[in-house]
């Protein structure tokens, strides 16, 4: 009778996942300033999967209270509670004002609008329950809402936020296991531009393959319609 493993643990540290990635560039990292260079790269595809899409993993709930008359939040009133934390946000994607009234908390959605719509308000002070908001993604990003609070409301929003650094070599990734596959092939694919320049096609193909299959898994999967609208000209 064949023999299964028990566990469904599987993951690799750093120090593994640069030894792969230099194996399939048909090397072996010998040097401290290889895995160095090796893991710099992994900040770097880190930094550019930011750029490709939602990571659904590294979307946080956020809550925090709104005063009344304030129209705009920054700093640790938007995210995080040391200076710098709201750095960490690279998008906001949903958001609600939640108010309790008779002990029935209600939540309301709030739009996105953008920089144009906001600027061109006359009177950005006037109050309200914010209906609408703007991010101004800066390096410190500033949220601005639209009417400002007329009360006390609590902001509940969804950020896309930085992923976590690689660290230290025997740390494991802040990605879900069905990344690894893609993680390790983006690694090789990375020090192939510095190290075998003969395989950099191979290895590019190679990881836009894995890149696809593992964006195309996370994903929301719920279900949703579409209704056509048409329009007459008389």
């Amino acid at each position: 009778m064949p023999t299964y493993a028990s566990t469904a643990s599987f993951d690799l540290a750093i120090d593994d996942i640069v030894e792969e990635a230099f194996e399939r560039c048909g090397l072996q990292d010998r040097t401290g300033y290889e895995i160095k260079t090796a893991r710099r790269s992994l900040n770097i595809i880190f930094a550019d999967w930011a750029n490709r899409g939602l990571n659904l993993w590294t979307i946080q709930r956020q809550s925090k209270t709104v005063a009344a008359n304030v129209n705009s939040l920054s700093g640790t009133d938007l995210f995080g509670s040391t200076a710098g934390d709201s750095a960490q946000i690279i998008d906001i994607t949903d958001m609600v004002m939640q108010q309790t009234s008779g002990g029935t908390t209600s939540d309301y959605a709030v739009t996105r609008i953008g920089r144009d719509v906001y600027f061109g308000y006359t009177v950005k002070s006037t109050t309200g329950r914010p209906t609408q908001y703007y991010l101004e993604r800066t390096i410190n990003p500033t949220l601005y809402l639209y009417p400002a609070a007329d009360t006390a409301y609590t902001m509940v929003y969804y950020a896309l936020v930085r992923m976590f650094d690689a660290g230290d070599y025997t740390n494991n990734a802040q990605v879900p296991f069905r990344f690894i596959p893609c993680m390790t092939a983006g690694l090789a694919y990375y020090l192939a531009m510095k190290y075998a320049p003969d395989r950099i096609q191979l290895l590019k193909q190679i990881y836009e393959e894995e890149f696809k299959r593992a964006a195309d898994t996370d994903r929301e999967t719920s279900d949703f319609s579409f209704t056509p609208e048409w329009n007459y000209l008389i």
